[in-house]
């Protein structure tokens, strides 16, 4: 089988984490994460604090690399305008303990950096340090406050020095603040009733409004360079929603006023991307359509993970597929996309 690359995996934080990394003045405002209880869903895993350990899990899964995002600093994203500072406090703090973690076996270890965009200037400034220091891409929220739209102006130098800078611009799903207010870090656990089972909506109908307002709005147009990565949100439904938006401006083109010259699909296949875990319906759909855009993700090591079964699932899921487009899958995609050394 073709060498295998996790397009999206995690580390896992301590409790105390920020409060022993952000600067003196806002250590009694730092977020506290989860006590540490070894052997327990997210931290099932010592590689998640340990590097040394997770190339051990990783051989024994079976891969080569794998894409690095956080877990409990997700949280964070939810912050709001009052604490920008103590956010861009905690990613900087995030950002320097993942350079290090990754040092390790920096060809196996791929860092993403955590970026605050409520100030754009000093989220360039983070960027760049992110990528002088090793990182591959960059993290923002995948729902913004209401009065930060991605259609507004607000982002537009953040994503002319992304493209500059040739760091992909990553969203993970369960991050920011989005129109119901502060949703996340809201889990299905804390609830009750059938609202138990509401959340598990949220993510593809957060992503899509949000894509929709990216694409729309033509950030993709003026940036053509610009690379968007959506995390964690699997893949079935991107094509009956870039089918309905081809749809919707194909009927309207000669009343349109939209800044925008192609079919939305056009700019996703051009430019986004997207990971997925264990999407029976996507990895169906990857034998006609996605297969230079998706990416496949153990999620390790949180309780989605394949680990350490990855390869079995893989020929189960993607054994339909022909070598050569498992191959884009599972390894050349996220290689190009992040411009990594791996073996063939």
């Amino acid at each position: 089988m073709t060498t295998i690359i996790s397009a999206d995996s995690h580390v896992v934080e301590a409790a105390d984490f920020m409060e022993r990394r952000v600067p003196a003045n806002m250590k009694s405002r730092a977020p506290r994460f989860p006590e540490e209880r070894i052997g327990e869903n997210h931290q099932a895993h010592p590689g998640g604090r340990d590097p040394k350990a997770r190339i051990e899990e990783m051989e024994t899964d079976g891969l080569t690399a794998e894409v690095i995002y956080p877990s409990y600093p997700m949280r964070i994203y939810s912050m709001g305008p009052e604490d920008a500072d103590l956010q861009a406090a905690c990613f900087r703090a995030y950002n320097d303990w993942l350079v290090e973690y990754c040092s390790v076996a920096p060809d196996r270890l791929i860092g993403i950096g955590l970026v605050s965009t409520y100030d754009i200037e000093s989220a360039i400034r983070e960027m760049e340090r992110c990528k002088a220091n090793g990182l591959k891409g960059a993290m923002i929220w995948l729902c913004p406050p209401p009065e930060l739209p991605f259609h507004s102006s607000h982002y537009e130098p953040f994503w002319a020095a992304a493209a500059q800078m040739g760091l992909p611009v990553n969203l993970h799903t369960s991050t920011g603040l989005g129109e119901s207010g502060r949703r996340f870090p809201g889990r299905s656990y804390d609830r009750e009733g059938i609202e138990r089972y509401r959340p598990g909506n949220f993510s593809q109908l957060d992503i899509s409004n949000n894509l929709f307002d990216i694409i729309f709005s033509g950030v993709l147009e003026r940036h053509p360079r610009l690379k968007i990565v959506l995390v964690e949100t699997d893949i079935g439904w991107i094509p009956f929603r870039l089918q309905k938006w081809d749809q919707a401006v194909a009927k309207h083109s000669e009343n349109t006023t939209l800044p925008i010259t192609r079919a939305p699909s056009e700019y996703f296949n051009r430019q986004v991307y997207a990971t997925f875990i264990n999407d029976w319906i996507g990895a169906k759909m990857l034998s006609v359509w996605g297969q230079d855009n998706c990416m496949w993700s153990n999620d390790f090591p949180h309780p989605a993970s394949s680990w350490p079964n990855s390869r079995e699932i893989i020929a189960s899921t993607l054994g339909h597929l022909t070598p050569e487009v498992r191959d884009k899958v599972l390894r050349g995609n996220v290689a190009k996309l992040y411009n990594l050394s791996v073996p063939a």
